[in-house]
């Protein structure tokens, strides 16, 4: 690619990065919706009961099941799960993949957390983290508590998701 080109459309990328999240993400204070959704094993999974029975929820999105910045975001959330789990919380993956395809991501990566595959945007839409293209999620993540967001990434970090959660849980006496 010339670079010029490259140049190009690095400029459109970054132009277009404010732009990438929805903007009715939910806000740090909303209450968490209650939705549900199937699971990589194709049962239903209600979100409500497991933001009850858990001191945190993380529920984290991401746009496509085994691309490179997902599989980053899930094998950061893989590496500190003990810790994660340490500390109350259950995590959540979210994308607009199938059943099959979540499954099979999980399996590659010996994820130990419930993925949705959200394939109607319910969840995605309930957040307010659908993508521009409005047909899978921008990267995001929500800690929720006592069904309230008290920690909103907006950007979605991938190498380092777990690693902004445990800090904020640090800060925050968590």
């Amino acid at each position: 690619m010339s670079r010029l080109r490259l140049a190009f459309t690095t400029l459109l990328g970054l132009a277009m990065f404010p732009f990438l999240a929805s903007a009715d993400s939910l806000t740090v204070g909303s209450s968490a919706p209650i939705v549900s959704a199937k699971t990589e094993t194709g049962a239903t999974l209600d979100l409500g009961s497991v933001y009850k029975a858990n001191r945190y929820t993380l529920v984290y999105f991401y746009p496509r099941a085994d691309t490179p910045g997902c599989t980053k975001q899930g094998c950061s959330l893989r590496d500190a799960y003990a810790d994660l789990s340490a500390k109350g919380v259950a995590i959540i993956g979210v994308s607009s993949d199938s059943v099959e395809a979540q499954r099979a991501f999980k399996e590659k990566y010996n994820l130990p957390f419930t993925l949705l595959a959200d394939e109607d945007l319910t969840v995605i839409k309930a957040f307010g983290a659908r993508s521009v293209m409005r047909t899978m999620a921008s990267r995001q993540a929500y800690l929720i508590q006592d069904g309230k967001v008290v920690y909103a990434d907006h950007k979605g970090s991938t190498t380092k998701q777990a690693e902004d959660i445990l800090a904020f849980l640090s800060q925050s006496g968590g």
